[in-house]
């Protein structure tokens, strides 16, 4: 029985005109869907989902941004609730892209305020869950590298300087903007917010690589608790 279930999900039991591999064939990557794609390489679906289904919930509550710069697996497998074969394939998948493409400066956004961080994380804004993000940057303010960072409510005992400024330090960042969406759609500041932001610029002092800002980040905009 378990056989047959786990068969019933496979991409080849799709009609062939909605399996995502032979449409690649047919009509190449730029007429599939970011699910789509997902689904090529997840190759199976996963308990009641099927892999269209599953590839559209990960982007979903993840968000694409999310999901191509998480390189944890055991948080994906936790947060997403699918196996580690799985979480595997994405972390690898999305890896291998960056190593081929980011270094290649021309192609890195430059971020020189709250405004650029809110056009690079806009959707951020739809995340039904809060999502703390690392931007880090090199001399010129271009993006070198983008990590989440935390999932769940913001708190200042959770959030460590070590994994903010770990990463900053990995690649010999410069500077650091750090952001988090509020599903609530409420802009405004908590104190926790605050108190996040206080931790992390006396830690990057002491580190000497500067918290430039902290964005926070809704539907409808955003609001800058910029420290410098």
């Amino acid at each position: 029985m378990e056989g047959k279930q786990q068969q019933q999900y496979k991409i080849t039991a799709l009609p062939s005109e909605q399996r995502p591999r032979e449409r690649l064939m047919e009509h190449g990557p730029d007429a599939l869907k970011n699910a789509e794609l997902l689904a090529i390489i997840l190759t199976t679906g996963y308990k009641d989902e099927s892999v269209l289904e599953l590839g559209s919930r990960i982007l979903s509550e993840y968000g694409s941004k999310g999901v191509a710069s998480e390189r944890n697996v055991t948080r994906l497998m936790a947060e997403l609730g699918i196996p580690a074969v799985k979480a595997c394939q994405i972390v690898a998948c999305f890896e291998l892209g960056r190593r081929f493409f980011q270094e290649d400066a021309g192609r890195l956004p430059t971020i020189r305020g709250a405004d650029d961080v809110f056009a690079y994380l806009k959707d951020m804004g739809s995340y039904k869950k809060e999502v703390f993000r690392g931007l880090y940057l090199n001399v010129r303010n271009k993006l070198i590298h983008d990590e989440v960072i935390s999932i769940g409510t913001l708190d200042a005992n959770l959030v460590h300087p070590r994994e903010v400024f770990q990463p900053a330090i990995e690649f010999s960042a410069a500077a650091v903007i750090v952001a988090h969406n509020h599903p609530s759609g409420e802009a405004a500041a908590s104190a926790e917010d605050r108190a996040v932001t206080q931790r992390l610029t006396e830690a990057g002092k002491l580190l000497g690589i500067e918290l430039l800002d902290h964005v926070i980040i809704t539907k409808g905009g955003f609001v800058s608790l910029r420290v410098f």
